[in-house]
Order: C-alpha cells, then structure tokens, then sequence
C-alpha cells in the first residue's frame, strides 16, 4: 500500500506506534516542524544561555554569527547578553560538530567534545602524512602543557611542537592539537564589540572542570530530534559529523514515532514534539552565514527550496541569508561607512510587494539593535539588488 501524503500536518498529530503506512510530511511541513523547534516562528523569551543550550550550540566559525542568530530567534535579545556570557564562561567557542567552532555551554562543552572525539580522530588520520615519526601521545601532553601555561596562538602553537619535531608539516602539527585535545578560543576573541586574535587553552583549563568520559549518543540524538526534528539517521550524522548512529535510532525507536519524508526516507521524532501545521504564518527572519537551520540536515529542502541550492555561498564564503515564508529566499550583507551601516539585500527569485515590505520591517528591526550596539551607528539604509554574486 502506497504511503498516505497528507497536505496539511495538524499540530501533533496522533502518534501511532506501528502505523501500517506513515504519514508523509511534506518538505514545506517539515519547514515548519523545523522552524518552530528553531525558535524561528515566533520570537521567544527565552534566555541567551537556555537557547544555546536548547539549539545544542550555535555555528561560530566567525565571530559574530551568534549574536545574529540569537536576535533572531530571541525576544529582547541585546548583543551584551551573550557577551557576558562569554566573558564569565559560561558559554565557549570550541570545535565540535562536522569539525568546526561551534558556540556551546560550558557543560556542554565538556560532553559534546568527547561525543564527537571518533569524528576527530577519523580527520586526524588525513594529516597522518605529515606526521610521520610523531607520537600522539607525546603531541597531546606537550601541546596540553603548552596551552595551559597561558593561552597560545594557532601559530605559537605550530612552532613550539617544530621544535620537537623538525621533519614534521606545520599544518598538521596543528591540525593534530585540535583534534587530540578539546581547544577553547578564549576571550575577548568573540566578544560582542571587542576584538582579539585566536588564543587557545583547554576547556579543563578554562573552565576549571573535567571532561566528562565519552557519553553513549542517546541523549544527544533526542536533544538534536528536539532541535531539528523530524529528521532522518543522515541528518542527524550530517550534523553531528558522526557515523553509526543507526543502531542509536533503533535502541531509541520505542520512544520515537516515525514518518517518512516525500522521498521516502524514514524520519524519527519526538513524540509530543510540536508539529505545526505547514500553512502556519512563518514571518521574514534575517540569518547570518553558517545559520544552524541551514546546516543541520543532509536533506536541506525543508529550509532551501532545490532551485536555491548553493546559492547562498560561493565556496567557502557564505552569505548572510534571508527566510521569507519559512524558505530561503535572499541574501545579504551588511556594509559600514563612515555615517551610516548599508543592508544589502539581494533577492533570489521575486519578492511580493508584501514580502518586500516584510522584509524591510524585519531589516529595520534588526539593524536599529544590532548595529547600534556594534559600533553606535544609528543612521542605516534597506537596499534591494537584482541576485549578483558578492564578489
């Protein structure tokens, strides 16, 4: 019997334990189910360090991107709020998940970072090249030893284990450090309105606490379900960066209820997850470059229609992105001269004059806050551009 496809999931429909065939949720209502786990269907009063926490961390390859996510999911959000945080250590910058900065409580920092250690190991093994003749048990406590005397930059860090090891690639010197040991980048790295360059020290150092053995992934599968649900095996390895987690999902399947997606592909979630129905009202929200929302499955339709694929990077260079109706429909970036701060937005496909307006409401509110606090800019300008690429 073919699958039943329903046109519109009503908030948490019926869990059935066996059904004989799952519901089907389309794309636009797993945008929703999505969306609303996210924070992005309405604003919420939610603390800056809860949110973190319940997110399971913010991408923070740069520095800024937290603050950008945080407003736009955070009812009141002022910058300071997450800077405070920084700076009292109570959330850090360290790698994670698919091997990049990730911004985590400081508990979480303490089991996450062991959980993907395996993932770490596995990228440690790219480099083996360069290390011939090391010992990486000799590399980790010298670099621990290192790095906890005072915190030391990516390049200190490179030229102390040289001397160690002449023969070795500097790069994968490197590489090695933060793959064996779990690096935080300190403050004011990171702090909103502050600048500073990358010094790293251990997290045990930082924060004065322990690393917490490698905890078994369960706990962590049903947070990520809580964030991103519903979503398939795949996604979830996708953005953890881990692998094997299919014996997870079926030790968990008696809790879990499933669904298929309209390809086909199974999904698991949480059972009184909420599941809004997708004609749901999704306003404009505007996302900095590497937003969770865009990154957290291998099947990324849900939030980037298939037209749209890849047209919000160039390479390694991401733009800032916009949600209209819950689905990625522009980019932007934000410029700043010497009088007033310039909010490009260009337009992937055509915006209504609603959408327009929208738009620019939800521009003028985020620029009022963000770029004040930034730099004490108070004037600013909306633009709207044909699609181009930033280059």
């Amino acid at each position: 019997m073919a699958p039943k496809k329903s046109t519109a999931v009503k908030t948490n429909p019926t869990p059935r334990k066996n059904p004989v065939a799952p519901v089907v949720l389309s794309a636009r209502a797993l945008g929703r189910a999505t969306l609303e786990r996210q924070l992005l269907l309405r604003r919420t009063a939610m603390s800056a360090k809860d949110a973190v926490e319940h997110l399971v961390g913010l991408q923070a390859q740069n520095t800024k991107p937290p603050y950008y996510q945080l407003f736009a999911r955070l009812d009141g959000f002022a910058p300071a709020e997450l800077a405070e945080l920084m700076e009292s250590r109570e959330v850090v910058r360290i790698v994670t998940m698919r091997s990049t900065i990730h911004l985590h409580t400081a508990a979480d920092a303490l089991t996450l970072r062991p959980l993907v250690q395996a993932a770490r190991d596995r990228e440690l093994r790219i480099f083996r090249k360069g290390l011939v003749g090391v010992e990486p048990d000799r590399l980790g406590a010298l670099a621990r030893e290192l790095v906890e005397e005072r915190p030391r930059t990516p390049k200190e860090i490179r030229e102390a284990l040289l001397v160690e090891w002449p023969d070795a690639d500097p790069q994968s010197l490197g590489v090695a450090a933060r793959c064996l040991l779990p690096l935080v980048q300190v403050t004011p790295r990171g702090v909103w309105g502050r600048s500073g360059q990358v010094a790293l020290t251990t997290a045990e150092h930082w924060l004065g606490s322990p690393s917490e053995p490698v905890p078994a992934p369960d706990a962590t599968v049903l947070r990520y379900l809580g964030a991103f649900g519903p979503a398939s095996v795949q996604d979830m390895q996708a953005w953890a960066g881990l692998t094997r987690l299919r014996e997870v999902f079926e030790r968990l399947r008696p809790r879990l209820i499933t669904f298929q997606d309209e390809n086909g592909t199974e999904l698991f979630d949480l059972p009184d997850a909420p599941r809004p129905d997708e004609d749901t009202p999704a306003p404009p929200r505007f996302l900095p470059e590497f937003d969770n929302v865009l990154l957290g499955h291998a099947d990324r339709t849900r939030v980037i229609p298939s037209q749209h694929r890849g047209r919000n990077g160039n390479g390694n260079q991401a733009y800032g992105t916009v949600l209209v109706d819950g689905f990625l429909a522009a980019i932007w970036r934000l410029g700043t001269g010497a009088e007033k701060a310039v909010l490009t937005v260009q337009p992937l496909g055509r915006l209504s004059p609603v959408d327009r307006d929208a738009v620019t409401d939800e521009a003028v509110r985020m620029l009022s806050t963000m770029t004040t606090a930034a730099d004490d800019t108070k004037a600013y300008d909306i633009r709207f551009a044909t699609f181009i690429d930033f280059e």
